[in-house]
């Protein structure tokens, strides 16, 4: 029988199944939260490339096709590094790759998105890379809110809880996409596995746990909810749907890919991720690679490659969670109502 927690989460954010679609920036578009959200579950978009138009535009898209839960997610700004000769080193290992174009449109200022998507008043808001401040904690329970906070360790999941999570992502090191710890210096150090970190959370947590990392079936979900989850986040196991329309290359990369052959990389953005092991990728794994320069600047150089005469640069950042090869092309919906008819299954005595 599903726990009774999950049906509590259920029922607090107006779901029918407990599971929501990751906040991937650059692949959640409004069709595929749509096809989530009617489907019982989560949408969600990762805005952190967005200004508050493009947020305000995202929101009303998806409010077309569905009136069904929506989460809305911010990376917390990191420290500026300055480290000018680790980005001119960077710069100049990525002239292999292409020549740049010029400079793009200035980044989204933190504080308007955070209005942005407060004014867009989804389900929930959710953070990675650390917490909010109380301010806008407030604000947003205020306005009938929740925020979803991602951690990677309990000592995270406590400053976030603390500081007024209403639930709490825990990331395991399977997860495609940027490792959520709050140090960035940290990331290739703190890499504990889902099923370790979700018990760890549920016995140490007042609040609801999220399981996120390597759960692309029915069978992972039910894992995740017997260790103590009430829901689980689910990001690479959607990637093939039609609704995410990833270009051709990336989708390829994830077929048939071994968890072992997935590979954590600095190389597309300066910030920890988990992504295919594409010629781009292994050559900054290479011997003679610089670092990659911190973030954001290693994502302002590639974008820069992207916009002028890129060479054997990714089109688009291959992002690859450890159960890649478990994705299937089918329809979200239908990836989502299966997961759950499966985990319900296993769960049920």
């Amino acid at each position: 029988m599903t726990p009774t927690r999950v049906a509590r989460f259920c029922e607090r954010f107006g779901l029918r199944v407990p599971i929501l679609s990751a906040p991937m920036a650059g692949a959640c578009p409004p069709a595929l939260a749509v096809a989530v959200a009617e489907a019982g579950g989560m949408g969600a978009a990762g805005v952190v490339l967005d200004g508050p138009e493009r947020i305000a535009e995202w929101t009303a898209e998806f409010r077309a096709g569905s009136s069904g839960a929506l989460q809305l997610n911010l990376w917390i700004p990191d420290e500026p590094v300055d480290d000018p000769a680790r980005v001119a080193a960077a710069s100049a290992f990525l002239g292999r790759f292409g020549t740049p174009g010029g400079p793009g449109p200035a980044a989204p200022v933190f504080a308007e998105q955070c209005d942005a998507v407060l004014a867009a008043r989804p389900t929930a808001v959710s953070s990675i890379m650390g917490v909010f401040d109380a301010g806008y904690v407030a604000r947003l329970h205020e306005a009938g809110v929740a925020w979803f906070a991602c951690a990677t360790t309990l000592d995270e999941a406590l400053a976030a809880q603390e500081a007024g999570a209403d639930a709490v992502v825990a990331q395991g090191m399977e997860a495609g996409g940027h490792r959520g710890t709050f140090d960035p210096a940290a990331a290739e150090s703190t890499t504990v596995g889902l099923f370790a970190l979700v018990p760890r959370l549920a016995d140490g947590l007042d609040v609801p746990v999220i399981a996120a990392g390597g759960i692309a079936d029915g069978r992972g979900a039910a894992a995740a909810i017997a260790l103590g989850a009430s829901a689980v986040q689910v990001g690479t196991a959607l990637l093939r749907t039609p609704e995410a329309a990833i270009a051709p290359e990336w989708a390829a990369s994830l077929t048939g890919l071994a968890p072992e052959a997935t590979r954590t990389t600095r190389a597309y953005t300066g910030r920890l991720a988990r992504a295919a092991p594409t010629p781009y990728v292994t050559a900054w794994a290479a011997p003679d690679a610089p670092l990659p320069a911190p973030y954001p600047q290693q994502r302002a150089l590639v974008a820069r490659v992207r916009r002028g005469e890129p060479a054997g640069l990714d089109r688009s950042n291959h992002w690859a969670g450890q159960s890649a090869a478990l994705a299937t092309a089918e329809p979200a919906g239908e990836v989502v109502t299966r997961m759950w008819r499966e985990a319900r299954e296993l769960l049920s005595p």
